[in-house]
């Protein structure tokens, strides 16, 4: 959905979504899916930092000489880590205090509305997520589900896909383990991503340059749920890229 203005700190989300809603002669319906960048939430958050304002400690000095990115931008991912996964060759792959492992512990330049800016992650997406959804129904009287996507790349597969960060009024996953297939095998593991296929498929119509922050999914059959974006994150025991 295009007509979004360039979002900033204090803005009214819900309020320009409802504002381009109307100028495209839309309007939500109950079961709708609605896709959210992560970026637009966080400048509405204040998830902005200006580089300038950045002083740069020893160890993200010490990593710029290493790899010859700027050291402000480096100091501003190390607050947002928890924990570093990988640093080679210049790549860092982070663990945020969210728990996603993704790179640059999701702080990005692009998109960021003014130069020298980086945006950070929202500080709790699935919170985000249930508040854009609350205030939908209360103005606009939809009962809709939410999704805050970003965008990672992927330890076993060249190329990003969007995935949910955040989300509200759908599951997470959509569980097979202990169903037959027409064989009469009974699945063990197998529990698909409903929330990151759905936000891989809207990445097609919002793009990355179009600024189109913003897709309605529609005719989707899900259940409301409780679920988060925390059913994603997989335990450290349990991951074998680490």
């Amino acid at each position: 959905m295009h007509g979004l203005p360039e979002v900033r700190p204090r803005d009214d989300l819900v309020g320009l979504l409802a504002a381009a809603l109307a100028t495209a002669g839309e309007r939500l319906r109950d079961d709708d899916v609605l896709i959210v960048a992560q970026k637009v939430v966080s400048k509405s958050e204040g998830r902005v930092v200006h580089l300038p304002d950045v002083v740069p400690g020893p160890r993200a000095l010490e990593m710029a000489r290493e790899s010859g990115k700027d050291p402000r931008q480096l100091e501003v991912v190390l607050s947002e880590t928890k924990e570093i996964v990988r640093w080679e060759r210049g790549v860092l792959i982070s663990e945020t205090r969210h728990g996603f492992v993704c790179a640059n512990a999701g702080v990005d330049r692009s998109n960021a509305g003014a130069p020298d800016t980086v945006v950070l992650l929202p500080v709790d997406p699935d919170a985000s997520a249930a508040r854009i959804r609350g205030e939908i129904a209360d103005r606009m009287g939809a009962t809709v589900a939410v999704v805050i996507t970003d965008t990672f790349g992927r330890a076993w597969r060249e190329g990003h896909t969007n995935v949910a960060i955040g989300i509200a009024g759908l599951p997470a996953l959509k569980r097979y383990i202990g169903q037959r297939d027409p064989e009469g095998y009974e699945l063990r593991v197998t529990e698909i991503a409903v929330a990151d296929e759905i936000a891989g498929a809207a990445e097609l119509v919002m793009g990355k340059l179009d600024r189109c922050p913003v897709a309605i999914v529609r005719g989707l059959a899900l259940e409301d749920s409780d679920e988060t974006a925390r059913e994603y994150v997989r335990p450290a025991a349990r991951d074998l890229f680490r």
